[in-house]
C-alpha cells in the first residue's frame, strides 16, 4: 500500500492550516469564497509531484469552443466532470494551466467550483486544501437528509432546514454574479467520489437538473487517472488517502446548449413518471460515462 498524504506531505498540511483563512462554519454570509493564493501554492506543489508528464487533454477543441462562446460569446457555461478523487479539480486546472496557450490559462482562472459546505466545516486540513479554489459553498441535499433522519430534536431539524434554505438561496445569487462576471461554474454531478463497488456514488444528484435551466452551455469532462486514492482503512479521511503518482487524461466532449438538450430527455418522459429531473441527470451522467470509457478502450 502506498503511503498517504499526511506521511508525504505532512509539512505541507501543517503550513496549509498556518495560512487558511476560509470559515469553519457556513451561513449565508459566506458563500462565494475567492481562491487562497497562499493555500493554492503548497497544493500546486503537490500536483506537480504526482501529476506525471504524459497526462493530457482530448478533445482540447471542446474546451477551447466552450471558452469562446462564454469569453466572446456572451454565453453562460457549467462544466460537469465525473468525480473519482479528492485531486480532480487541481488535476483540471494543472491541466488547463500548462498547456502553454493563453486561452487555457484564462480558462483555469475562470473556473468556479460547486462545494459542500462539509469540506469548510469537517477537518481543517481539508478546509485549507479547499481554500486553494474559488468556490461557491452549497448545502447539499444529501447532507440535510442526514440531519433529518438523525435522532435530532424537531426544532433542531427545522433550525438546519432553515439554515439550509438560506445558504443555497445565497448561493443561487453568488452564481449568478459569476454568470455575470464571465465565470465558469464547475461541478460534479455525482456530488461525491465514486466509490468502486458502490454503484450508487457515480449516480447524479438530482438537483443538478436546475444547472441545466441556469446555464446556457454544458461542457462534460471525463478524468481518467488518479493521484489520490481511498485509503481503505480510513476511507472518510482525506489526509490519509493514498498517494499514486499517474498519468492523468480529461476528456472533453462537445459542447451542449442546455435547455434543448434538456427539453429533448423531457419529451421522452412518460407524464406519470415519479421523477422527470432525475431521468436528464442520469442523461448526463451516461455522457460522462461514456468518455470515461472511451478514454480507457
Amino acid at each position: 500500500m502506498g503511503k498517504t498524504l499526511k506521511e508525504l506531505y505532512g509539512g505541507y498540511l501543517a503550513d496549509f492550516a498556518k495560512v487558511s483563512k476560509a470559515a469553519a462554519k457556513i451561513d449565508e454570509t459566506e458563500i462565494y469564497e475567492e481562491a487562497n493564493p497562499e493555500t493554492r501554492k503548497y497544493l500546486t506543489l503537490i500536483t506537480k509531484d504526482n501529476v506525471l508528464p504524459e497526462s493530457h487533454i482530448i478533445n482540447v477543441q471542446y474546451f477551447k469552443e466552450f471558452y469562446d462562446a462564454i469569453v466572446n460569446g456572451g454565453k453562460t457555461g457549467v462544466l460537469m466532470m465525473d468525480h473519482y478523487s479528492n485531486m480532480d479539480l487541481p488535476c483540471l486546472i494543472h491541466l488547463l494551466e500548462n498547456y502553454g496557450e493563453d486561452w487555457a490559462t484564462d480558462f483555469s482562472k475562470r473556473l468556479v467550483a460547486i462545494a459542500g459546505m462539509k469540506l469548510n466545516e469537517a477537518n481543517p486540513i481539508v478546509r485549507a486544501l479547499t481554500e486553494s479554489f474559488t468556490r461557491v459553498v452549497i448545502y447539499p441535499t444529501r447532507s440535510l437528509n442526514s440531519v433529518l433522519e438523525s435522532d435530532a430534536s424537531e426544532e433542531d431539524k427545522e433550525a438546519e432546514q432553515q439554515r439550509a434554505r438560506k445558504i443555497n438561496f445565497a448561493a443561487m445569487r453568488a452564481m449568478d454574479g459569476c454568470k455575470k462576471r464571465g465565470q465558469i461554474i464547475m461541478v460534479f454531478p455525482s456530488g461525491t467520489r465514486y466509490r468502486p463497488g458502490k454503484p450508487e456514488t457515480k449516480r447524479g444528484l438530482r438537483e443538478i437538473d436546475s444547472y441545466l435551466r441556469l446555464f446556457d452551455l454544458l461542457l462534460p469532462v471525463s478524468i481518467n487517472g488518479n493521484v489520490l486514492r481511498f485509503n481503505p482503512e480510513d476511507p472518510e479521511n482525506m489526509v490519509m488517502d493514498l498517494v499514486t503518482p499517474d498519468v492523468v487524461t480529461l476528456t472533453a466532449g462537445k459542447m451542449i446548449e442546455c435547455k434543448p438538450f434538456r427539453n429533448k430527455i423531457l419529451e421522452t418522459v412518460p407524464a406519470d413518471h415519479p421523477d422527470p429531473k432525475q431521468v436528464t441527470v442520469d442523461a448526463v451522467m451516461d455522457i460522462l460515462e461514456e468518455l470515461h470509457n472511451s478514454k480507457e478502450k
